[in-house]
């Protein structure tokens, strides 16, 4: 018999990013965040199973799609890595409820954008023109 509360998960669709002075809502998509440990395996004499440490951590890059518009801040950021002028900055990843109010936060780190795609141009279509931008990081935390 259940005795806790029921806590309903929040919905993963009203997100914002803060980057250094720069917030941008409006995101379609933002992926790949996480953190990933390496492991170390290891075979003592005597025993029939390996050992496992944690190894070395790494955070995969994240991606961040949004509908284009003339608004040039995350663009421009990275044509002046492209330019080798690297500016790394910190942010946060913010899910938001339905009312605006934040409900998780993911800091990052130390990161810079490697790719930019201005996405697909289709004469037959009706859909929203998309942006991507991948970053970089070296670290990733929930706060």
């Amino acid at each position: 018999m259940a005795t806790g509360v029921r806590k309903d998960p929040f919905r993963n669709s009203n997100f914002i990013l803060e980057i250094d002075g720069i917030e941008q809502a409006g995101f379609t998509e933002v992926t790949g965040m996480g953190v990933d440990i390496a492991v170390a395996e290891y075979q003592e004499g005597g025993h029939v199973t390996p050992r496992k440490l944690p190894g070395q951590v790494t955070y995969p890059n994240i991606t961040l799609k949004w509908g284009l518009t003339d608004s040039r801040e995350l663009y421009d950021w990275f044509r002046d890595v492209a330019r080798g002028i690297v500016q790394r900055r910190d942010g946060s990843i913010i899910l938001q409820d339905q009312t605006g109010t934040e409900r998780a936060r993911w800091n990052f780190e130390n990161a810079w954008p490697r790719m930019y795609r201005p996405g697909d141009m289709v004469a037959k279509s009706n859909d929203v023109a998309i942006e991507s931008l991948e970053l970089v990081c070296e670290f990733l935390e929930r706060a």
